[in-house]
């Protein structure tokens, strides 16, 4: 049995916008994302009346939210595009981040990393388009 069509809304949803995470050290947090990753970091809206770092990936942003306690461990994470993932891995390993391996996906080499608080982040270059009909399952899951 093949899902149904999802009815079209009018949201015309195009892409992810942000991602928010939960932090605990500004100082910490800012040299992970900023030196260890690479990211550019902007400047939060001046409106805003709390901590917040805030990262440009583009087109999408990645919002640090300062918090007294970390997020629970989970296996919620964002994951990042990149050009080499071979590269990304070597070099964050260099650099001390600990790096673990996950379940292949067909055309894709990807690994995860974390943040000092513990956010789950995927590394993932894609060799290959995701192509559902040659690399997808046989049905949708709860189907």
């Amino acid at each position: 049995m093949s899902a149904a069509a999802p009815a079209v809304l009018p949201l015309s949803i195009r892409q992810l916008d942000h991602v928010s995470v939960i932090i605990t050290d500004i100082a910490r947090s800012r040299h992970f994302y900023r030196e260890l990753l690479g990211l550019r970091e902007i400047a939060k809206p001046r409106t805003f009346d709390f901590i917040a770092l805030w990262f440009d990936l583009g087109n999408m942003h990645i919002h640090l939210l300062l918090k007294d306690q970390a997020d629970s461990t989970s296996a919620r994470h964002f994951a990042l595009r990149v050009a080499d993932a071979q590269a990304a891995r070597a070099a964050l390993q260099a650099r001390g981040v600990k790096t673990s391996e996950t379940t292949v996906i067909p055309g894709a080499d990807r690994f995860f990393v974390h943040d000092p608080d513990g956010n789950r982040i995927e590394i993932i270059q894609w060799l290959t388009p995701y192509d559902p009909t040659q690399s997808g399952s046989a049905r949708l899951d709860g189907e």
